[in-house]
């Protein structure tokens, strides 16, 4: 009787044992902080999420056989919320540029935790993505003419930095020959149409949105000012060491993301528009080949610089007393061990330095383009994919004939002669050259001085494509 007892209640303990694992089964949150309207760093959040790409990458064996896990989602307008919610225990990864996501290793170590910089998601090691813009009816047409003037920026930004190094860079004081106050790009816009503001310093992609949509001129590229700057993505250290292969699947997540976006570069560019309602002609000239930023998951040692002058230029600013030590902040194991898993050589990615690769045929001639340093680009109304041309002079003339037969363009492009930046050709200067061959520069001054050494005649857009016409 008492072996029957004893067998029941074995019996009755294994059933309620075999019930246990589902409901005890560990539940991992994984919350990321995105910036969508930052649009370099849709590889690290937006595209991500709308493809579902993390669910791909999630570890399912070992200690993580029974887990479930619970993925959330917070979009910011700009670094320093995001990490203000890390800092609260609210979110576990995000990602930002390298000015606030210093301040995010700062402020985590001012609570006394630490955050750490575990990839870079796209960036310039020249500077470019981060500019100054004037109202489009300015007369001003450099930075130099600005002393004495009001220039607005987002505070503690990738753009506040490349601002200061550019005042600098002028011999100026920042404290004495500019006036500099603190204007969210949310908040810029509607200034420069109004007229408020007499110029504004941004970061990705607000120096070429606002020109694209009509009511600001770029006069000021990053990269003039040859300061480093990137968005990646950071996550809270001890969180990564609790989860280290999840860390390592979002990471997975992003470079899938980026191949993605390397082989159909109009159909992200366009989903990053639904999403965020940034025109796609603006997210292509990001993300697309030749981009003004380059996509690249490898720490440069431009980027480590780029990090370790903005621990610096905090401190400069009083913003915080950190003692971070760059190097320990930027860890690159966990996107090593994701380059590893995903069949890719990080060291040799780590040596490329050439932007987002152009393999296409002239569209007007269909020979294949082999010289990228005067390429221009036609996206046509209507049509899927870019069209491509081996130089200016080119695409203009097709853009003719393709305007005589009823098409439009939603944008044209050109690469900057100098820098080799993609550029808004509507709001490039050009030099026609004596034998007809066109090339583009930002700057007026850039262009006259094209034209004084290699002879010519300087022009914006619709004079250049009038005189090509005639």
């Amino acid at each position: 009787m008492k072996t029957q007892r004893t067998l029941a209640l074995w019996s009755a303990t294994f059933g309620l044992l075999l019930a246990l694992p589902a409901a005890q089964a560990e539940t991992i949150r994984i919350a990321i902080g995105t910036q969508d309207t930052t649009i370099n760093c849709a590889t690290g959040g937006l595209l991500i999420r709308e493809l579902k790409l993390l669910d791909k990458y999630l570890p399912r064996t070992g200690k993580y056989k029974d887990a479930q896990y619970q993925i959330e989602w917070k979009n910011f307008t700009s670094g320093a919320p995001l990490t203000n919610e890390m800092v609260a225990g609210k979110l576990d990864l995000g990602s930002m540029a390298d000015f606030p996501g210093s301040f995010n290793g700062a402020a985590f170590q001012k609570a006394g935790r630490k955050s750490i910089f575990i990839t870079v998601l796209s960036g310039s090691t020249t500077g470019s993505g981060n500019g100054i813009v004037v109202p489009k009816d300015s007369k001003v047409q450099s930075l130099a003419e600005l002393k004495g003037k009001t220039i607005s920026v987002p505070f503690a930004s990738t753009s506040h930095g490349m601002l200061l190094r550019a005042i600098q860079a002028q011999g100026w004081d920042p404290l004495k020959d500019v006036n500099i106050t603190t204007q969210a790009p949310e908040v810029a816009g509607p200034a420069l149409q109004a007229g408020k503001v007499e110029a504004h310093a941004d970061f990705v992609p607000f120096a070429e949105l606002f020109p694209y949509r009509g009511f600001a001129r770029k006069i000021y590229d990053g990269s003039q000012a040859n300061a480093p700057t990137f968005h990646g993505s950071l996550v809270d250290e001890e969180y990564a060491k609790k989860y280290p292969e999840v860390v390592t699947a979002y990471l997975r997540a992003a470079l899938e993301a980026d191949r993605l976006v390397a082989a159909e570069p109009e159909k992200y560019s366009e989903l990053i528009a639904k999403v965020t309602g940034i025109e796609a002609e603006v997210n292509y000239l990001f993300h697309g080949p030749l981009g003004l930023q380059t996509r690249d998951l490898s720490w440069k040692p431009e980027y480590r610089q780029a990090v370790k002058t903005s621990l610096d230029t905090l401190r400069l600013l009083k913003r915080t007393d950190n003692d971070i030590d760059a190097n320990a902040f930027v860890q690159d194991g966990y996107i090593r061990t994701a380059f590893k898993e995903a069949g890719l050589d990080y060291d040799k990615q780590l040596k490329n330095y050439a932007r987002a690769p152009l393999v296409a045929k002239d569209a007007s001639t269909g020979k294949p383009i082999t010289d990228v340093s005067r390429v221009a680009q036609v996206w046509i109304a209507g049509e899927p994919l870019v069209r491509h041309y081996a130089s200016p002079e080119n695409a203009f003339a097709d853009l003719q004939k393709l305007e005589k037969a009823g098409k439009k363009a939603r944008v044209v492009y050109a690469q900057d002669r100098n820098s080799g930046n993609k550029l808004l050709a509507a709001d490039a200067w050009f030099v026609l050259g004596t034998k007809g061959e066109v090339d583009a520069f930002l700057l007026k001054d850039q262009a006259e001085g094209w034209a004084a050494k290699n002879g010519g005649k300087v022009a914006d857009f619709a004079t250049v494509r009038a005189a090509l016409a005639g």
